[in-house]
């Protein structure tokens, strides 16, 4: 109980920052001896307060965003119900091979972020295009994609999601982080309503996460919304190798 308490509080301080608290959760819980689906399903409900409390950390950051957040959000609202319905049908090991090469590519798009912006703004330069507020239909689809993933499962999701808006949107880092955690919350929240009537849950380990992610999710928006964004770019990419590295081995 502590060690799935400690996992929480860990998770959701890593989510509101990063991404890939899951990687902590996940291996916790099947070492308490729960199967691969009751573990996720498990997971997904459990960590839904550290998402919200990472979204309220990041109110500052949301600010002027409200039209973009509906709009995305209701992709991810969808994807989140696709995924879960996905993981109650498709083998248990049906994305062991697509994940990691998404998590990777994500990572590059990451790290790469300053310079693909740069060429993204020379080019509207060249044809006189204004840059889109929400990001136009491909970062709409891509997220909804990437929230499909994230409703099967969480590992690596805001990664994935921060590196689509990096590339598609002119916003500071930290603003879009704002946003992850929103479409996090999202796609957690309805996955997990999902599951609540369609499989079984470990009640005591769902409760040991919310509370701990809760916290966790809340003190690590406090101490990552200050980092700037060459920190913040680092941290992600750092958790995220070790996120690919652990996908990869397992």
């Amino acid at each position: 109980m502590a060690a799935v308490f400690a996992a929480g509080v860990g998770a959701g301080a890593i989510n509101s920052v990063v991404g890939s608290g899951t990687l902590i959760t996940f291996p916790v819980l099947l070492a308490t001896g729960l199967s691969p689906v009751t573990a996720t399903v498990s997971n997904a409900l459990g960590l839904i307060p550290g998402s919200i409390s990472g979204a309220i950390g990041y109110r500052e950051e949301l600010r002027g965003q409200r039209r973009r957040v509906l709009k995305l959000g209701s992709g991810a609202l969808v994807g989140g119900f696709a995924g879960a319905a996905l993981l109650l049908t498709l083998p248990a090991d049906a994305f062991e091979t697509i994940v990691p090469v998404l998590v990777g590519l994500a990572l590059l798009l990451v790290a790469f972020q300053p310079q693909i912006g740069r060429l993204v703004q020379r080019r509207r330069a060249r044809t006189g295009a204004s840059p889109r507020r929400d990001g136009g239909p491909l970062l709409f689809t891509g997220l909804t994609l990437a929230s499909v993933y994230g409703g099967y499962f969480t590992a690596a999701q805001g990664i994935i999601y921060l590196s689509l808006m990096g590339m598609l949107l002119d916003e500071p880092l930290q603003r879009l982080n704002g946003v992850k955690n929103v479409l996090a919350a999202v796609v957690n929240t309805v996955a997990a309503l999902f599951f609540v009537f369609a499989a079984d849950l470990e009640w005591t380990a769902v409760g040991l996460l919310a509370v701990g992610s809760g916290l966790g999710g809340y003190v690590g928006a406090k101490v990552g919304r200050h980092f700037s964004p060459t920190v913040l770019r680092t941290l992600v990419v750092t958790v995220g190798t070790m996120a690919l590295v652990q996908l990869l081995l397992r």
